[in-house]
This record gives C-alpha cells, structure tokens and sequence, in this order.
C-alpha cells in the first residue's frame, strides 16, 4: 500500500521533528483520498518550496501519525506528524537517502 502524502506548513513545529496534521480524524491526501487517522499511521508531509534557482523542489519528510497531547496554541489540531530520523528535505535530495 502507498503511503498518503499530506500537505503541512511546517512553519507550524511543535518539536524539531513534530509537526501539526490535521484538525479532524479524517484529511485529503495529495492524491484526493479522504484518509482516516489513526496513531502509528505511516506517512510522508511535504510543503511547497524553491530551491535557490526558483525552481520547485518541495520540502518532504516522512513520519507517523499520532494523536496532538501538545495543548496550549496547537490545541485546536487533533493529530501531529512526528518526522522520522531522516528530518525534512527537499525533494532533490531523495536520492540522497534512499
């Protein structure tokens, strides 16, 4: 199974490797698919971004679901992304890692 791509600000980190999902237990994947959340749900977030020639080279990173415990100014979002060893990376540089 493919796992679903969502798009996620990541201005908006709680922790350097966590990062706000969604606000409800049900989110639209890069593909269009309403997908269910649930914890330890395998995914990849990406945020739109330039590399330094203006060319499009997305920032990805890959994680798991889990549930928002955080509270104060993320208690608005239900679940979180927490990024896995491999942190955030422009989409050039995959190669780089797999």
């Amino acid at each position: 199974m493919k796992v679903p791509g969502f798009n996620v600000d990541f201005s908006e980190m709680i922790e350097d490797n966590l990062v706000l999902l969604s606000e409800t237990d049900t989110i639209v994947d890069s593909k269009g698919k309403t997908i269910n959340l649930k914890e330890g749900l395998k995914v990849t977030v990406y945020a739109h971004d330039l590399s330094s020639c203006g060319k499009v080279d997305p920032l990805i990173a890959e994680g798991i679901v889990e549930l928002n415990t955080q509270g104060g100014w993320t208690s608005g979002f239900k679940w979180n992304c927490r990024i896995d060893n491999k942190g955030i990376y422009n989409k050039s540089q995959i190669n780089d890692f797999h």
